[in-house]
This record gives structure tokens, C-alpha cells and sequence, in this order.
């Protein structure tokens, strides 16, 4: 008998300042990557945009992050827009972010189950496997492990080790030599899922921000209702680019006080 497929959920943390379409397209793109494996089915996806405790320059406030972001995924049906880690107080680190995402996603599991084995009288030897949770991330995002002070070493084992990721080529950037250097990754390397990207895309949420501060178009960069909004609300000029200048990134500050970890775009 075939092998059951592992139920997946992907993640994708980051500011989404705006969102663009190509963080849409590493949906989609590990979506496919991972049903090729022929172990996973994913099931859903979920987009988590940062705090605004994060104090990254030029973030616009998480309600128009988060407004953005669900105005983009409208026409999706299975990717969605979480506003948990937007809405805390602090920024949270990414492991932090994903344990409490993989508890509800489990929880929401254990109840179907519990549900399906009450209807039926018998739980079922076919009842779907236990559903799995991996970060979304691009190329760059590899890099930022080797950031001093950005990540703790044990939120590094938990994120690649615990969890695993899924991490989508951007531009020049080799995701198996970040892998290959880091002894953590190298090690955990059957859990980091490269997927390569053929039809490049390299447009960045930042490279945005400035053509609207220039008053330039980026009609086809991101999709006409985060457009519309952005223009609504007078978004990304100079002076939300001074938002937070010459702040330190609150995972740096955190790390002096206690132990954790970060995430970017």
C-alpha cells in the first residue's frame, strides 16, 4: 500500500513591507516542490507579518501590513494572512513564532481526530499522519544565520532541526554553499527543502518602496488592490521611510537581554 502523505503547512514570516507578488510566488512554488518529494501533501500556507517592535527602517505600521496582505491573498484558496506575531507587543523570534503556530495547527488535528473517531465508533489504521510545519524562506534568509547576534543556536537547531524549511533560490544566491558552511544546517540538511526558482523573479519589497517614494510605477510588482491601498493611505513616502532611522533591530537589542533569535523580509 502506498505511503500516506505527511499533511504540511508552510510559513512565511517577514515585515511584507508591501507584500509583493513574488511572496506570493514562493507559495506556490514550494507547494509544487514539495507534492514532487511524494512525501508531503501541503495543506495550507500561512503568511506572518512582523511586529512593528521589530524597528526595521521604514516600517509602515502592522495594520496596513496586515490589510495589504489579506487584500493580496484574496484570490488564493489556500494561503492566509496571521495576525498573531503582528500583534504582539515585542518582536518575536521565529521559533517562538512557529511554536505557537505548530501547537494550534496540531490542536485543530487531535480535535478532527477526535471528531472522526467518535462518528466512526473505531479510530482508523488510514488516518492521516500527524501534520508538519516548515518555515518559507528565500535564499537570503540562510545568510541571516550567520549574522552574530541575529540568531540563537539553539532556536537555529529548533528551526531546522524541530520544524525544517523550505528554502526558494532568489537572484545569484547559492543556498547549498550557506548550507554546506553551517555545521547546524549541514546536519539537518535532509530537513531543508532547496527549490530552485526558473522563472526569476526579483522583485523585493524594498526595491518597491522606493520606486513609490519616487513616484515611479510598480504596476505588476504587487497586485492593483495592495496598489490601490497604498495610495488610499499615502503610504511609502520620505517620511515613512524615517520610520525608525537609526534604530538598532530589536533582535539585536533583545539578544543583549535575554536569550533569542531573529527573522527579515
Amino acid at each position: 500500500m502506498a505511503t500516506r502523505r505527511v499533511p504540511l503547512v508552510l510559513l512565511a514570516c517577514g515585515s511584507f513591507n508591501p507584500i509583493t507578488n513574488q511572496h506570493m510566488r514562493l507559495f506556490e512554488l514550494a507547494r509544487d516542490h514539495m507534492h514532487s518529494t511524494g512525501q508531503y501533501q501541503v495543506v495550507g500556507g500561512i503568511v506572518s507579518p512582523v511586529s512593528d517592535g521589530y524597528g526595521k527602517q521604514g516600517l509602515v505600521p502592522a495594520e496596513h501590513r496586515i490589510a495589504m496582505a489579506k487584500l493580496a491573498l484574496q484570490s488564493s484558496n489556500w494561503v492566509t494572512v496571521d495576525e498573531w506575531e503582528s500583534q504582539q507587543p515585542d518582536w518575536t523570534e521565529t521559533a517562538v513564532t512557529m511554536r505557537y503556530h505548530y501547537g494550534r495547527i496540531l490542536k485543530e488535528y487531535e480535535q478532527s481526530t477526535r471528531t472522526n473517531k467518535d462518528s466512526s465508533g473505531s479510530s482508523s489504521p488510514l488516518s492521516s499522519p500527524p501534520p508538519q510545519l516548515k518555515l518559507l524562506c528565500g535564499a537570503d534568509f540562510l545568510n541571516t544565520f550567520k549574522v552574530p547576534g541575529l540568531w540563537l543556536d539553539d532556536h537555529v537547531e529548533e528551526v531546522t532541526g524541530r520544524f525544517g524549511l523550505v528554502c526558494v533560490s532568489r537572484g545569484g544566491l547559492e543556498p547549498e554553499q550557506a548550507v554546506h558552511e553551517s555545521d547546524t544546517l549541514s546536519h539537518h540538511r535532509q530537513n531543508i527543502f532547496l527549490v530552485k526558482e526558473w522563472v526569476r523573479n526579483e522583485t523585493s519589497a524594498t526595491e518597491v518602496r522606493r520606486a513609490l517614494r519616487r513616484g515611479m510605477s510598480v504596476k505588476y510588482l504587487i497586485p492593483d488592490s495592495v496598489l490601490e491601498y497604498i495610495h488610499q493611505h499615502n503610504l511609502y513616502t520620505e517620511d515613512s521611510e524615517r520610520r525608525n532611522k537609526g534604530m538598532l533591530l530589536r533582535p539585536l537589542t533583545k539578544q543583549t537581554q535575554q536569550p533569542v533569535k531573529t527573522l527579515d523580509d
